[in-house]
């Protein structure tokens, strides 16, 4: 798993600095991250929207096209998905519940 998203990592970095008519990663580049951003708010919704149909197909699409999207955002913003990863694994084993208090507590 994590081979497939190292190498779509390295594609978008890659991509990041082309041509924008000739990427659709470097033309949301071009449009900066509020762009990106709102991409990441749509293809969560169409994720949502296909939970609720039911239709295993069409999630597992719709996830793959939020996760590409994220992984956008992510590289945009200078943060590596192995962050994100590490950051899983230290709440491993941590309540979901202690580990949300945890953030209201300190202002986030």
């Amino acid at each position: 798993m994590r081979d497939t998203l190292a190498r779509l990592e390295h594609t978008i970095a890659q991509r990041s600095n082309a041509a924008p008519d000739s990427s659709y990663v470097a033309s949301l580049f071009a449009k900066g991250r509020g762009k990106i951003a709102q991409k990441v708010g749509e293809e969560a919704t169409e994720t949502i929207i296909a939970a609720l149909s039911g239709d295993a197909e069409h999630l597992t699409a719709e996830a793959a096209d939020l996760l590409f999207h994220l992984m956008i955002l992510l590289a945009e913003g200078g943060v590596a998905f192995d962050d994100v990863l590490a950051e899983l694994d230290r709440r491993e084993g941590v309540s979901g519940l202690v580990e949300k208090a945890a953030r209201d507590n300190s202002g986030e």
